[in-house]
C-alpha cells in the first residue's frame, strides 16, 4: 500500500504524472497504466491484497471517467463535477475519495458519492456495485437503465445482469471486461483506447 500512495503522490510532480494523467493532461498510456499496475499488485500481493486491490479498482475507475464520453446534458452546468457513486463497498470508495482528490477528468472535478439503496442515481456518471444482495443490485441496474451512466462491477453474476465493465482476475492481475451492449443502450461512448486496453470486450453483451 505504501508502494501505491508513493505512486499516487510521485504523479504530482514526477515523471509518472505525464504517462498516467489520463483525460486531464495528455492521453494515457494504457498499456504503461496496466504494466504498472500489474506490477504493484503482483508486487505486494503477499502483504495487503486486499488493500492493494481496492487502490488498483480505485486507479482504474479514475482512469475509466477519463476515456467515456457522456451525451448532451449529462453535466447540469459547464463546471459540473464528474460524479463517481460507489454502493455496497465504503472501504473503496474512501480509497477513490483519497486517489481522486485534488484531480479532474476533462476539466471537471471529481466527485465520489456512496450510494445507498433507494437513493436515486440520477446525477452519476460512473457507477460501482459492490457487495451487495442480488434484489438490490437487480434494483439498482434496473434504476440505472436509462440513464447515461458507466456501470462497473467484480462480480460475473452482476456482469451478467447487465453491467458494462466487469474487474477479473487474469494471471493475478486486476483486468476489465466490457459489455458493448449495455454501453450503447445508455448512450455513452468508450474510446477505443480503453477498449484496447480491456481484457475481453463483448459485442453482444454479457
Amino acid at each position: 500500500m505504501a508502494l501505491l500512495n508513493w505512486t499516487w503522490r510521485r504523479q504530482q510532480h514526477g515523471p509518472l504524472r505525464s504517462s498516467l494523467r489520463g483525460a486531464s493532461g495528455s492521453p494515457i498510456r494504457w498499456g504503461w497504466l496496466l504494466l504498472l499496475l500489474s506490477v504493484l499488485y503482483a508486487g505486494a500481493q503477499a502483504q495487503v491484497p486486499e488493500d492493494l486491490e481496492r487502490q488498483v479498482k480505485a486507479a482504474y475507475l479514475y482512469k475509466f471517467a477519463g476515456y467515456v464520453e457522456w451525451p448532451d446534458g449529462s453535466f447540469g452546468r459547464p463546471d459540473a463535477p464528474l460524479v463517481i457513486g460507489v454502493a455496497g463497498a465504503d472501504a473503496l470508495a474512501e480509497q477513490l475519495e483519497l486517489s481522486v482528490a485534488g484531480r479532474s477528468v476533462n476539466g471537471r472535478s471529481v466527485q465520489v458519492r456512496k450510494v445507498r439503496r433507494g437513493e436515486p442515481l440520477a446525477g452519476l456518471h460512473v457507477l460501482y456495485l459492490g457487495a451487495l444482495d442480488k434484489p438490490a443490485l437487480q434494483e439498482m441496474l434496473a434504476a440505472s437503465r436509462g440513464l447515461a451512466l458507466l456501470t462497473v462491477s467484480d462480480s460475473d453474476e452482476v456482469y451478467a445482469m447487465g453491467s458494462m465493465i466487469n474487474f477479473v482476475m487474469a494471471d493475478d492481475k486486476v483486468r476489465f471486461d466490457v459489455a458493448l451492449k449495455p454501453v450503447a443502450q445508455a448512450h455513452i461512448r468508450i474510446s477505443a483506447r480503453m477498449l484496447l486496453a480491456a481484457y475481453r470486450v463483448q459485442t453482444g453483451g454479457a
